[in-house]
């Protein structure tokens, strides 16, 4: 079967992997081209092909995406020319909604199959999309139980729960490391860990790192460690993390070392907010975006949520605190980092809740259950 899989984001490119390895293993021989990045290049080979990489579409925020409109523009052109060529039996979506959902609309005219992977956001904003979804998509997949209520309440029959994907991976990576020595990210340094997770665009780190390294160099007490990703590049990371800091460095491309080493963590909402609660280590999320971009979500979506990090929105109740906006300030992160790191009944408090979030979530096999999904749609 062949099969086009877009992925634009760091998130999506690792579920992606994981969704690659699953098809791999239930067909093959798969025909794939796909977008994303390091994570599903690791499976490039004669007939797995990488058309894009992550680092090239991975703009986030209204301001930002209008300030590289001409690229978007012409990344979404190629991808419909290079989709005819192709001519997959289905096309896949992970994640990535604002580029996803105009492809899907021109496959689905064009007669293609259309699984998406990773529903949109939709039940806190843009609520109109699920009209469009329903017509241009054979199958949904979610990863959120709470998604269900939703869904069901607007009749979106193709719309099916599959499980959390970092449930399979933090798994994957736990027997790894019970099978092998894992070397430590800092050597030589016997302090606590505080991991600094700021993010995997440019616009993120850019807001986050400077208030994270002035907390750094009040609490000397800690060693802080910065997931990096290389795809960013470390020229980037060294414009706001300093090469002389004693009790900073940054690691690159070990998110789940860092997490599995770490005694508490600061972490930018997305993804990585879950990953953290996975390895069940204590966190401050936070969060800081251009303030245009900023007053339009609030609009948007503040009547609908009540939290913007994934901990919170599956527990449905303040586990984690959040600083959003100009609630992040050192004031205020250095409070939080004190309530996770001093007070003891704190942590225990939030790690029993964590255990409530993966219980919510179910068991592993989110991966295999969308790729069986797939399969069955490509066959139709």
């Amino acid at each position: 079967m062949k099969y086009y899989i877009i992925s634009g984001e760091a998130s999506g490119d690792l579920h992606g992997a994981n969704l690659l390895r699953a098809l791999l293993h239930r067909d093959p021989d798969a025909n794939i081209r796909f977008w994303g990045g390091d994570n599903m290049g690791q499976f490039q080979g004669p007939h797995v092909v990488q058309v894009r990489h992550i680092r090239d579409l991975a703009f986030m925020g209204f301001v930002e995406v209008v300030s590289h409109l001409s690229t978007v523009l012409g990344n979404i052109s190629f991808c419909k020319r290079d989709i005819l060529e192709f001519n997959p039996d289905v096309v896949v979506f992970i994640d990535y909604p604002g580029f996803n959902l105009k492809i899907a609309k021109y496959t689905h005219a064009h007669g293609f199959k259309n699984v998406y992977y990773i529903s949109p956001q939709i039940w806190a904003w843009k609520k109109n999309r699920i009209r469009p979804m329903r017509r241009d998509l054979d199958a949904l997949c979610y990863i959120l139980p709470t998604e269900q209520r939703f869904y069901a309440a607007n009749t979106m029959p193709q719309a099916i729960y599959v499980g959390h994907p970092l449930l399979d991976e933090v798994a994957r990576y736990n027997a790894a490391k019970n099978n092998g020595a894992m070397k430590s990210v800092v050597d030589g340094d016997s302090r606590p860990i505080v991991a600094l997770l700021p993010g995997s665009r440019k616009q993120e780190l850019s807001r986050l790192l400077p208030t994270m390294m002035k907390l750094a160099a009040k609490h000397s007490e800690y060693f802080f460690v910065v997931a990096g990703m290389s795809l960013v590049g470390e020229d980037f990371y060294r414009r706001y993390v300093s090469d002389k800091a004693e009790n900073v460095c940054i690691v690159y491309d070990r998110t789940y070392d860092i997490l599995s080493q770490s005694f508490a963590a600061i972490v930018c909402s997305g993804t990585a907010t879950l990953e953290t609660a996975l390895f069940r280590v204590p966190e401050v999320v936070c969060y800081q975006c251009n303030k245009v971009s900023a007053a339009i979500a609030k609009r948007l979506i503040a009547s609908r949520i009540s939290y913007i990090s994934l901990v919170n929105l599956i527990a449905d109740r303040p586990v984690v605190t959040e600083l959003i906006q100009e609630q992040y300030n050192l004031d205020h992160l250095e409070v939080e980092l004190n309530r996770i790191t001093i007070d003891s009944d704190s942590r225990q408090s939030m790690q029993d809740e964590y255990q409530r979030v993966i219980s919510i979530l179910g068991g592993e096999g989110a991966s295999q259950r969308t790729a069986d999904k797939i399969i069955e749609i490509a066959n139709r």
